[in-house]
């Protein structure tokens, strides 16, 4: 085998590896697994693209911890630090006392 053939092979496996663990190769042995599995999970939620309570298209984009903008309606609203959840019903008073 000539040389750019071995390199092009070892590129490939380390792309493997890479899609395969995700973002989190880039602390290499460093924190332990149990911590780079987490965090890896944590960044794959925000940092993707999460559904809007509004709308219900696949738009909304994290601007900052709690904050978030659908690109789509451009609503800008806010919710859990790392994920997007829909928003509970408003409950009347008279509904509360009924539950008791």
């Amino acid at each position: 085998m000539n040389q750019p053939t071995i390199f092009i092979r070892h590129i490939q496996i380390l792309h493997h590896l890479m899609a395969k663990k995700g973002v989190v190769t880039r602390f290499g042995p460093r924190y332990g697994r149990t911590t780079r599995e987490q965090l890896g999970k944590v960044e794959s939620q925000y940092k993707g693209k999460q559904k809007c309570p509004h709308c219900s298209y696949t738009a909304v984009k994290r601007l900052a911890a709690g904050i978030w903008h659908c690109t789509k309606c451009d609503t800008k609203f806010t919710s859990r630090a790392y994920g997007v959840r829909k928003p509970l019903p408003i409950r009347s008073k008279t509904e509360e006392h009924a539950d008791v």
